[in-house]
């Protein structure tokens, strides 16, 4: 019997455990990764299914008559707004409107943009 060959069995126990442990994690994180892809499909597709639903038997939003947007308010429609360093007349400066973000047109705040209330 060979002085060194005890601690070579056990540091192959120990190794065969550690693998053993990892395989088990590795299983038990797929696992896990698996139910939530699975479940976030079901609630996305239940979700469209209610939208769908809902869009169908719902009446048109009132503000923006169902398109979900409207002109913006701030700019008037013009994406620019006027604005004045230190409320000084002499410079005025052409700013995209922080609204709307130069598209001219803000999502409805009725309908969150949807087109029905």
């Amino acid at each position: 019997m060979e002085f060194g060959s005890g601690g070579r069995d056990a540091g192959d126990r120990a190794r065969r455990q550690l693998q053993a442990a990892g395989r088990a994690a590795a299983y038990l994180g797929g696992g896990f990764l698996l139910l939530s892809a699975a479940s976030s499909v079901a609630v996305r597709s239940l979700r469209s299914l209610s939208d769908a639903n809902q869009r169908k038997f719902a009446a048109p939003c009132g503000a923006c008559e169902g398109k979900g947007t409207y002109a913006c308010r701030l700019c008037r429609g013009s994406s620019t707004i006027e604005w004045s360093p230190l409320h000084d007349p002499v410079f005025v400066n052409p700013c995209l409107c922080p609204t709307c973000d130069g598209t001219r047109v803000q999502r409805c705040l009725n309908c969150l943009g949807k087109g029905y209330a």
